[in-house]
């Protein structure tokens, strides 16, 4: 199984358009230790041949054309073979409205978050041009679903949703539906193969089936959007980061003590926000994090499973 990361950052990509911090300034300096970086999405193949993406970031237009593997071989068509959505986010969906030129596409989700994109959003009409232009197929918690292709065949890769303590996207928050298919981690295995790839770009903070989900990976991208509870408030840019649903990465509570306690040869952290020092590559915390055995994603990484 291929792996390539499309996208690395957290929402607003890496810079972010309307950010002054230190890190944005120095990326768009040309600072040599920080490299831009989109908002995060996966893409996996068995072949090389055909993909499917894990969630559609607003930059998926730039993503496609960063990777020529994705680009189209005839006239109208995509070697992209279906979009698996982690949870419904802005920075997850929203590419799925930039792919609206009347191509078939093949949805994988909760029914959560299928119903969270679809009800009372007329900009979904984009995607039914036509009858079956869009084909969602329900991801349920903890079952094995192999991913098909646009043949019908098994594309010999399946994915396990795994729910992770998360939040509703703020466009939702009002409808008060937060359960447990709301955000979920991917299992992802190629049929005849040993390896497990594990995909958590967004968690809330540690539980026991976190950690039982996790062990026999053999490589994990994990939720890396902020090193320190209070990253934001500190430079007065927002809040805290356990109250955007996300578990900070340092200290002792955070996700890299916990993920250095498992089996997994390649640990991976995504999804970083712009603010993060860890998009520095001589920082202090950067150091920590390798020294921990932590890699740090960057748009257009890429390896096999």
């Amino acid at each position: 199984m291929i792996a390539r990361a499309l996208g690395s950052a957290a929402g607003g990509g890496f810079p972010q358009w309307n950010c002054g911090c230190a890190n944005c300034q120095g990326v768009r300096s040309g600072f040599g230790n920080l490299r831009p970086r989109t908002q995060e999405s996966l893409a996996l193949s068995r072949n090389g041949a055909d993909w499917f993406l894990v969630n559609a970031s607003p930059d998926i237009h730039r993503q496609i054309q960063s990777f020529p593997s994705l680009w189209p071989g005839t006239l109208r068509g995509t070697p992209i073979a279906g979009i698996i959505l982690t949870n419904g986010d802005m920075d997850h969906v929203l590419g799925l409205l930039s792919l609206r030129e009347s191509q078939p596409l093949s949805l994988y989700a909760t029914a959560a978050v299928m119903r969270g994109f679809m009800e009372g959003n007329p900009l979904y009409r984009t995607l039914e041009r036509f009858p079956g232009q869009v084909t969602w197929k329900v991801l349920k918690l903890g079952e094995d679903l192999p991913l098909a292709l646009p043949s019908g065949r098994e594309s010999g890769l399946s994915v396990t949703a795994v729910p992770v303590p998360g939040k509703l996207p703020v466009h939702l928050s009002a409808s008060g539906r937060n359960g447990p298919e709301d955000n979920i981690g991917l299992m992802v295995r190629e049929k005849g193969k040993p390896g497990t790839l594990a995909y958590f770009p967004a968690v809330g903070g540690a539980s026991a089936s976190l950690r039982e989900a996790l062990q026999p990976a053999d490589a994990i991208f994990f939720d890396g959007t902020f090193w320190s509870e209070d990253e934001l408030p500190a430079i007065g840019a927002g809040a805290r980061a356990r109250d955007m649903a996300h578990w900070p990465t340092g200290g002792q509570d955070g996700s890299i003590a916990f993920l250095s306690g498992l089996a997994p040869r390649r640990r991976i952290l995504t999804h970083i926000n712009n603010t993060n020092p860890l998009l520095r590559e001589d920082s202090p915390e950067r150091a920590i994090a390798a020294a921990a055995g932590m890699e740090i994603a960057w748009d257009g990484m890429e390896f096999s499973v």
